[in-house]
């Protein structure tokens, strides 16, 4: 076969006049690849089943007329982007707005002239080619912007954990602490995404912003003195103060993030919450503002009860795990007090998912003390 041949474009010419057929076959054989349909509905069908670059379509035609042929060919997204140029003896304006109204690119009035042919049809030939190119490369290149943007997302994660775990190592805390916690905090999320007093803040997008930002919730413990983080027994008052500086000192971190970027995004608005709340208690009693109730944001609520949990359950410098049963007792104890009683009532329901959690990322020294019911 000759490639150039299977190169040539193909034009389909619609027309039930035999003699119109004949000429337009004749003129165009030398350059393009041409088919026939003598009405509409065999139009649509060559169409359905072959590859058309471009129709020359009669208006006046028994059956489906060239109106509702190019009407139904710019409905169906397949054919969409064909070019159709009407070749008609209906010559009043108002013939031929209808028929560039419908999506034919063109509209030649009979007898035609074959050099204006021609041109018209070369025309839009190359339109489309250059169409199809352009949506080709647009296409390549949403391709690359995606995988740009998932590398500059794992950059980023990648960032974040760095971060959170040089806060981590300086305490007695390891990094599956961070991995156990944000996991925690996207179960909880998850359990009240339908909750009415949840539901509008629990998207799916807040909650994958929830898990990446929980892990920087102790990015102040940097700037914490190693004798009050590593200190094996209970801290002294003024130590205390000390400690709970951590909190003002994590949110001050994101918020100069925030002035160097010029701005705040969900990301860093929830990693700034939670960093400077989560020690706060629903009755009022936490620190570093003594919020109490709602005035608590929710991501540093849901974070409260993960990072009690999960210090529960942890073995310190000052204390040995408790079991899962024994820190569920504990929690239930701080509901209403320490915890959102909604909050904390979902963590009942899925304390369950929390031991799988903290059984898949557990320490290496430490197992949980009490599996799964």
């Amino acid at each position: 076969m000759n490639p150039k041949q299977t190169a040539r474009q193909t034009i389909l010419i619609v027309d039930d006049t035999p003699d119109n057929i004949t000429l337009l076959s004749m003129l165009l054989k030398d350059k393009y690849n041409t088919k026939v349909a003598k009405d509409g509905a065999t139009a649509l069908q060559i169409v359905e089943t072959s590859t058309v670059d471009l129709v020359l379509l009669d208006v006046m035609m028994p059956g489906m007329d060239g109106y509702e042929t190019c009407r139904r060919l710019k409905q169906d997204p397949a054919s969409a982007d064909i070019p159709v140029l009407f070749l008609t003896a209906k010559s009043q304006p108002e013939d031929e707005a209808l028929g560039l109204r419908l999506g034919a690119v063109d509209y030649l009035t009979k007898p035609i002239s074959p050099p204006i042919l021609f041109a018209r049809v070369a025309t839009h030939l190359k339109l489309r080619a250059a169409s199809q190119t352009l949506k080709a490369e647009n296409s390549n290149l949403e391709n690359l912007v995606q995988e740009r943007t998932g590398q500059l997302s794992l950059m980023q994660d990648a960032t974040i954990m760095a971060m959170a775990t040089m806060a981590e190592t300086r305490d007695n805390e390891t990094g599956n602490h961070i991995r156990r916690t944000q996991n925690y905090v996207a179960a909880l999320a998850r359990k009240l995404q339908k909750h009415p007093r949840f539901s509008a803040e629990l998207t799916d997008e807040n909650i994958t912003l929830l898990y990446k930002s929980a892990p920087l919730h102790d990015i102040g413990k940097v700037g914490i003195p190693d004798s009050i983080l590593l200190k094996p027994g209970k801290l002294d008052k003024d130590e205390f103060e000390i400690m709970k500086l951590h909190a003002v000192r994590g949110r001050d971190t994101i918020r100069q993030v925030e002035q160097y970027i010029g701005g705040s995004n969900g990301f860093l608005t929830y990693a700034r919450e939670i960093a400077h709340s989560h020690q706060e208690k629903w009755d009022g009693s936490g620190y570093p503002e003594k919020l109490a109730g709602e005035a608590i944001p929710l991501s540093a609520r849901l974070m409260a009860v993960a990072d009690v949990y999960d210090a529960l359950i942890s073995r310190r410098i000052y204390k040995p795990p408790f079991s899962h049963a024994e820190a569920v007792a504990v929690m239930k104890d701080g509901r209403g007090s320490h915890f959102d009683p909604d909050i904390l009532d979902a963590f009942i329901e899925i304390e369950g998912v929390f031991a799988e959690i903290a059984t898949k990322f557990r320490d290496a020294e430490d197992v949980v003390g009490e599996q799964l019911p």
